[in-house]
């Protein structure tokens, strides 16, 4: 379940969580995909290339996700920057994905 990051959270707040110091935290949030075809004129090759590439950021999100339990289980992070930095990746993959997505759908009424 993708929880959503809580609505009303002083921004002075948010800023605190993300820079605060994690001096034993290594996990780095992964970049999303670059590159997403245009579903109008992608080939075959390009939409798969671009789907292995989702599979790939979705499987580094979660590895990601892992990891922030782990620090905050460690007590390197408190849990409400984990939190917060979960729904962060989480949001950013849910919204990658639908625009992926969307060139998937048009790709596909090319070919039917």
């Amino acid at each position: 379940m993708i929880r959503r990051l809580i609505l009303g959270v002083p921004a002075v707040l948010l800023a605190t969580l993300l820079c605060a110091p994690c001096a034993h935290a290594d996990c780095l949030l992964p970049a999303p995909p670059s590159h997403i075809p245009n579903g109008d004129s992608a080939n075959q090759q390009e939409m798969l290339a671009a789907m292995r590439t989702f599979k790939q950021y979705n499987e580094d999100v979660d590895e990601y996700t892992k990891c922030l339990e782990f620090e905050q289980r460690q007590n390197h992070i408190s849990n409400d920057i984990q939190v917060v930095r979960r729904n962060i990746a989480l949001n950013e993959l849910e919204m990658m994905v639908a625009k992926f997505n969307e060139q998937v759908r048009r790709f596909k009424a090319r070919h039917t």
